[in-house]
């Protein structure tokens, strides 16, 4: 069973319906209701076995709601992988401080609070995958965004001091990290800033959500058992490490 938070569209989305067509049953979260009832009719649209579920991946006590209604509907998740983000931009001298904790708590503190509760079952079973999505500016930096940017770059650190931590179990960490890609939330960007965006591409486009969703299906396929540690960028040459 495939786990992906922030699955009501986007990315999540992609993912989701990637790994569903992959024969993972598939549980995707949304913070509302709605949201996952959402999900629930776009896996069974597509024929895929799965649900949504409502859950505050930033609340200690959502997430143990959240397993354990996994554990009693389909069981523990043999893949995780955390979408869920949000943003709070502001320049630094005017960033509250409510602003900087919930991007870090939902972000970062987010994959601490799942990646905890899925690893007694992957290690029991000795086989497990978990993909954190990052982004393209935990490596860049972007102005606006010390908040967001400092936790994608945990994100980063995240993955690669836990993929030391367990691969003896069989379970492999990665990092997919995003560039530019075309969601709800550029769609509504004027064209002069989505224009600015392209010049900064070698390949001239915006991403497709299915191009990152791809990446994501490689690392928890077996083609992907022998990658651990690393943070693979999606991002049209934007940024080159």
């Amino acid at each position: 069973m495939a786990l992906v938070t922030g699955a009501s569209r986007g990315i999540g989305k992609a993912i989701a319906l990637e790994l569903g067509k992959q024969g993972f049953v598939v549980a995707g979260t949304a913070t509302t209701q709605a949201g996952a009832e959402g999900i629930t009719s776009f896996l069974a649209e597509q024929e895929i076995a799965g649900e949504g579920y409502c859950a505050d991946v930033g609340s200690n006590e959502s997430v143990e709601e959240l397993m354990r209604a996994l554990q009693n509907d389909c069981g523990a998740p043999a893949v995780l992988v955390n979408n869920a983000g949000i943003t709070r931009d502001n320049l630094l001298l005017r960033m509250k401080e409510n602003e900087w904790n919930e991007v870090i708590n939902v972000n970062l503190n987010s994959m601490f609070r799942l990646a905890k509760a899925c690893l007694k079952p992957m290690t029991r079973a000795r086989w497990g995958r978990i993909v954190n999505i990052s982004s393209v500016v935990g490596s860049s930096g972007n102005p606006g965004q010390s908040n967001y940017c400092a936790s994608k770059a945990g994100i980063e650190g995240f993955t690669r001091s836990l993929a030391r931590e367990i691969g003896t179990r069989g379970i492999t960490v990665n990092a997919v990290a995003p560039g530019f890609i075309a969601t709800d939330m550029t769609s509504d960007l004027p064209e002069n800033q989505v224009q600015d965006m392209l010049k900064q591409i070698p390949l001239q486009r915006l991403g497709r959500a299915e191009e990152v969703a791809a990446v994501v299906r490689f690392l928890t396929s077996d083609g992907g058992a022998y990658v651990t540690g690393e943070t693979v960028h999606v991002n049209g040459g934007m940024y080159l490490a």
